[in-house]
């Protein structure tokens, strides 16, 4: 049953006045893994200050929300599919510096996020942010634009882990059965089946996904384990220094160097996401000091289990042409990696398996995360039709935003029979869109920062009214000088990043390897900006004061 926005104010009044157990201080508790039907009080009044009204049941502790968090990142799983394009233009040394370094400045940027969630945990994130820092003259503007990217970039990784979903079946099948042939028809059923299969589960309650996320964190590192142990032990392995000190320029680059930097983006891919707790702040307990806490240690796991895969699978890399090869047929050379190293067929499936199971649990988190964002959008009037997709279901779930998102992964996905290198192309947009929200969220930070524009915290003040015209501190932040010091980095390696995300892997790149994020990423600041000046600014004014 649909609630309009007249029984949402009976929502507020019935969830504000539920009896609660806990204050939900606590971060570790039996309903972190459980997902219980908990309301914070003390949240919702934060919310209120920021002024919007707390709609959303809060089930999601600090287990749940990582568990969320890594399978959205899906780090180790990820760099079965990255590295081989980076080792092939840049060698294995190339790839492990790439990581490394990639590593570094995107904990450097989530630990300024982890400020910015804990001083406003909205599920809007990076464009209330914006509006909330930025000058008077351009915050609804710079919002706008922010919300777009940020959407987008949503919609895009939505539909990214769909392809990839089914692409990973495709690619076991052809394992299995080399008889098999991929056909683009088969490939946009299979990413409808698990945009479906996402959409169901994210429209059962709250409490059953944060269930969920609990369990998919525990997958997530048990199944690191059952890849990683059999692939290092059954394989012939490489030698250190084969490893260690390789690096190729296969791109004809004029340097080294310049074949390094334009490889590093697709390593540095894997560690992108992290930000989906941000977008459930508003079904999280204690959302200002838990969802900090989750994106920081979801880049320490992550980042930790990525890089000893990067290690594992480099040493382990035996025919490096038989597994470029297999990308044409099994789409991921990783497949042919698994059988090459265990000298079994059924067992490579087993393990590409494990690598499936999680690639769908990232689908269904991402759904999540992805319709809370458009939810959000639309809440604040940036969307078409946004007074249906702000809905809530009976258990108070955005089910128009989820179905919207399902909509627009079955109506790109029609792309893949005319070509994936389209596919391709539109979804390069994804890292650009991403990097440049959190560009312009690090960069006012900075700003606010350096300027004094910030308040310290004070233990209380984020529930009190009189001051929510006030920027102040949550009671998350990194100590000085270090705090300043690390915002500045974060905007540097934000900036480098988004720089060489738009160049190719090659020199002189045919239409099918040219990067075509730059097109598609210009295309949408442009379209942005003409609509903004032609119509939005008529109607957005940054995040609506609800209450």
């Amino acid at each position: 049953m649909d609630l309009t926005a007249t029984s949402k104010d009976s929502i507020e009044l019935r969830v504000a006045s539920r009896n609660t157990q806990s204050n939900g201080d606590t971060l570790f508790s039996f309903s972190d893994f459980s997902g219980g039907n908990y309301h914070s009080s003390r949240d919702d009044t934060t919310l209120r200050r920021l002024g919007k009204r707390p709609l959303l049941n809060r089930s999601f502790g600090f287990m749940s929300s990582l568990g969320l968090s890594c399978s959205v990142l899906l780090s180790w799983e990820g760099i079965l599919v990255t590295s081989v394009p980076t080792f092939l233009s840049g060698g294995s040394g190339g790839v492990i510096w790439a990581f490394l370094i990639g590593w570094v400045g995107v904990t450097s940027v989530y630990a300024s996020v982890a400020e910015l969630a804990s001083i406003a945990p909205t599920a809007g994130g990076q464009y209330h942010w914006v509006a909330m820092m930025a000058p008077d003259s351009c915050a609804n503007f710079l919002s706008y634009l922010t919300a777009w990217l940020t959407t987008l970039a949503w919609q895009a990784i939505a539909i990214t882990t769909s392809y990839s979903v089914a692409t990973i079946i495709q690619g076991i099948v052809v394992l299995a059965e080399p008889s098999y042939v991929a056909i683009p028809w088969h490939t946009v059923l299979i990413m409808w089946a698990a945009a479906v299969f996402s959409v169901l589960v994210n429209s059962t309650t709250g409490r059953v996904l944060a269930k969920f996320e609990g369990l998919v964190l525990i997958l997530h590192l048990t199944g690191f384990f059952g890849v990683l142990i059999p692939l290092v032990y059954f394989a012939p392995h490489n030698t250190p220094s084969e490893v260690f000190t390789t690096f190729t320029n296969n791109g004809g680059w004029s340097t080294q160097a310049l074949a390094f930097l334009v490889g590093m983006p697709t390593v540095a891919s894997t560690m992108t996401g992290a930000d989906c707790a941000v977008h459930m702040s508003e079904e999280v307990r204690s959302a200002n000091v838990v969802v900090p806490q989750a994106l920081l240690y979801t880049i320490f796991i992550n980042g930790a289990l990525g890089f000893a895969m990067v290690i594992a699978l480099l040493f382990c890399i035996s025919d490096v042409p038989a597994a470029v090869a297999a990308a044409d047929t099994m789409f991921y050379p990783f497949l042919q990696i698994f059988e090459s190293a265990v000298k079994s067929t059924p067992g490579a499936c087993i393990m590409a398996g494990v690598v499936l199971v999680l690639a769908i649990a990232s689908c269904i988190s991402t759904y999540a995360s992805a319709s809370r964002m458009m939810w959000s959008f639309a809440r604040d009037k940036g969307l078409p039709f946004d007074r249906y997709l702000v809905k809530l279901n009976k258990n108070t779930l955005p089910v128009y935003a989820i179905m919207s998102t399902m909509g627009t992964t079955v109506l790109i996905s029609f792309i893949v029979l005319g070509s994936s290198v389209v596919l391709s192309a539109l979804l390069s947009l994804l890292l650009a869109a991403i990097y440049s929200s959190y560009l312009l969220a690090c960069g006012l930070l900075l700003y606010r920062r350096v300027t004094g524009g910030i308040q310290p915290y004070v233990p209380g003040i984020d529930e009190d009214p009189i001051h929510s015209g006030q920027l102040y501190w949550g009671p998350w932040k990194l100590s000085e000088p270090f705090g300043t010091i690390n915002n500045a980095f974060a905007c540097l390696y934000t900036a480098f990043l988004l720089f060489w995300s738009f160049w190719p892997q090659a020199s002189d790149p045919s239409p099918a390897e040219l990067n075509w994020s730059v097109v598609v990423y210009g295309s949408v600041l442009v379209f942005s900006i003409v609509w903004y000046v032609a119509r939005a600014r008529h109607y957005f004014k940054g995040p609506i004061k609800e209450v």
